[in-house]
Formats: structure tokens, C-alpha cells, sequence
């Protein structure tokens, strides 16, 4: 079989590598798509080096069809259509014990602590797979795991009907939270300094704002009679956007922080004092986010083949990652078996 390995210094290279059968409680999955996220991003510009061991197959947004099951499992059959939820916990620290295995204290990342999805056979503990209906294509499959991290970030904050949300920062992950903030009944307010971004925003049902044209906090006011929204996501990730997002919220409003920072940034702490804010990490996701998330894509509620902004195949995958180095796209997915042509 094929995989595309991070081999360090900005690397991505095509070669060929070893099937490994799987164990009695494995399934061995025939990898259709694999979707390039901004950590697949951070890992080849080098930002970490010191977690992921080189040569390295990448990789963790995707889906695919089981081709082989080990002797132990009997929920999962041969040609079902699947994708994972990358997450492996050690159900013994604090985290675990506590019920939050989703931010296990010694948590396998997949596809970055360990092998991932840019391989044609992948080999994973049947556990940590999801199903996915037959009514799901396994291009729009691969969009599950970002939209699993959209909806875990709005169930994290609590919005509810009627409520007002403002969502700094209109990449594909701030795109799927104003999405799923609409599905659950909230207005949306999303700043976005691109203008093909803030028009998907727009056609989705957002009021798209350019924080670098617009007073953004004069539209919120407008928008809320002057109370600020019930909840800010920050997903931006800069210095500026996150000292902003408190000045966006009403009194004993909720600031949710998507985006990684991986520098220390201020924070208005005179804001959250003076209104009685929240402030709320939201981290990766947890299985009923993932059967959410593929609930929301068989419904129609996700507009994934927009979403979508080409597909190519796994030689290319190297330029794949230049392309979303050098400019805005919203989803390219890497087609592991040369299928979508």
C-alpha cells in the first residue's frame, strides 16, 4: 500500500509502506478521504516537532470503508462505511476518572501521537470508530470530525434558541459553529476579514461582519438593543481577537476559546470582573458530538459539498498542504484510493 509521510522540514512524501493486520479487538479501515486540518498545518510547518515523531503518517480527519476485522469485534462489519474519532484515553489519570477521557491527561491524539489516516489501510482499535449510513457519501464522511469539534464547542457554551452568538474568525471551523449555532436556533454574527469567506457565511444565514471595515461591537450592540451576545466563540487565534472577544459579550455572557493559542495572550479580565463573564476552554470532542455531527450531515443541515474546495489525489498531497499555506481554502480533502477522479 501507499501513505504520505511528514518527513520534517515542510516534507510531505508519497512512498510506499507496510499493512499491519489487525488485532483481535482492530479494524483495518480502506481510507476513501482524508480532509487537511489547520494541526495537520502546525505538524509540517514544524511547530511540532517535539511531539510527532518523524517519518510520520498524518492525518485524522477522514472516512473510509472497513476492509478487515479482528476476531473480537462483532459490531463492525467488512464494507461498512465508517470514520474515527482519533482519540485514545488511558482511563486511569484524574481526567479519566473524572468521566472527561476526551481530555485524557496522557491522551493519543491520533494521527499525531500515533499513525493516521493518510494511508490507504489503516489499522485502528475498533473502539474509537464510528459508523456512518449508507445516506452519508464518504466525501461528505470526512467532514465529520470538524463538524464533531463545532458541535462541541456550542454545546460546551450552552447556547440555546433565540440567543445571540458572535464568531470570531470565519475558517472552516468557525464556519461550521456559526452552522451549528444556526441549526440550534441562535442568531449569528460571524467577523471575517476574507470576502469569500464572510460571503459563505452569508449564504449560510450568518450576518458576515469585516472587523477591518466594520465596528464590529457597534453591530453587536445594534443587533442585541445594546445587551452584547449571549455567547462569544473566539476561533480566530490572535492576540488582537482575543483580547477582543470579552468586549462582544452581554452581562454574565459566555466567551468560548476554539482557536489554539500557543503563546500566553491577554485577556480583558476587567471585562469578564465588571460583567460577570465566563470564560470557557473547548477542546476536541466526545462520542455524542461525533454521532451529532453525522446526524446533522444526513439531515442536510451542513452544506458539505460547498464546504468542499477540491479534492486531490494522495500524490499530490504535498502540494495540497502548499496551497492551504498560501491561501484561504475552506476543505481540501486528499482522495487515498485515487477513486475521485
Amino acid at each position: 500500500m501507499r501513505a504520505a509521510r511528514y518527513t520534517g522540514g515542510g516534507q510531505i512524501v508519497v512512498g510506499e509502506a507496510e499493512p499491519r493486520m489487525p488485532a483481535a479487538d482492530e479494524v483495518t479501515i480502506r481510507v476513501a478521504y482524508n480532509g487537511i486540518c489547520g494541526t495537520d498545518l502546525h505538524i509540517v510547518q514544524g511547530h511540532m516537532d517535539a511531539r510527532v515523531a518523524t517519518p510520520a503518517v498524518i492525518g485524522h480527519e477522514m472516512s473510509g470503508v472497513v476492509e478487515a476485522v479482528g476476531g473480537d469485534v462483532d459490531a463492525l462489519a467488512i464494507g461498512q462505511s465508517v470514520t474515527v474519532m482519533p482519540l485514545r484515553w488511558c482511563g486511569e489519570c484524574a481526567s479519566c476518572r473524572a468521566g472527561h477521557q476526551h481530555i485524557c491527561q496522557r491522551l493519543d491524539f491520533v494521527g499525531i501521537d500515533s499513525p493516521g489516516a493518510l494511508q490507504e489501510l489503516w489499522t485502528v482499535p475498533a473502539a474509537i470508530v464510528v459508523p456512518v449510513p449508507e445516506t452519508v457519501s464518504l466525501r461528505h464522511a470526512a467532514l465529520v470530525e470538524p463538524l464533531a469539534v463545532a458541535v462541541h464547542d456550542v454545546r460546551r457554551s450552552r447556547l440555546t434558541a433565540g440567543e445571540t452568538a458572535v464568531v470570531i474568525g470565519g475558517g472552516p471551523i468557525g464556519q461550521l459553529i456559526a452552522i451549528v449555532a444556526r441549526a440550534a436556533g441562535a442568531t449569528v454574527i460571524l467577523a471575517e476579514p476574507d470576502a469569500e469567506r464572510r460571503a459563505f457565511a452569508a449564504a449560510q444565514g450568518a450576518e458576515a461582519v469585516d472587523p477591518h471595515a466594520d465596528d464590529l461591537a457597534a453591530i453587536v450592540e445594534e443587533r442585541t438593543g445594546g445587551a452584547g451576545a449571549d455567547v462569544v466563540f473566539e476561533v480566530a487565534g490572535t492576540r488582537g481577537t482575543a483580547l477582543d472577544a470579552t468586549r462582544h459579550a452581554r452581562t454574565r455572557g459566555r466567551v468560548v476559546f476554539v482557536a489554539i493559542h500557543p503563546e500566553p495572550v491577554p485577556v480583558d479580565l476587567h471585562r469578564v470582573f465588571w460583567r460577570e463573564l465566563e470564560i470557557l476552554g473547548a477542546r476536541v470532542y466526545e462520542r455524542e458530538d461525533f454521532e451529532r455531527a453525522i446526524a446533522l450531515l444526513a439531515d442536510g443541515a451542513v452544506p458539505a459539498e460547498s464546504l468542499i474546495t477540491r479534492v486531490v489525489q494522495l500524490d499530490d498531497t504535498g502540494a495540497a498542504f502548499d496551497a492551504l499555506l498560501a491561501a484561504a481554502a475552506m476543505k481540501i480533502l486528499v482522495d487515498v484510493q485515487g477513486a475521485d477522479r
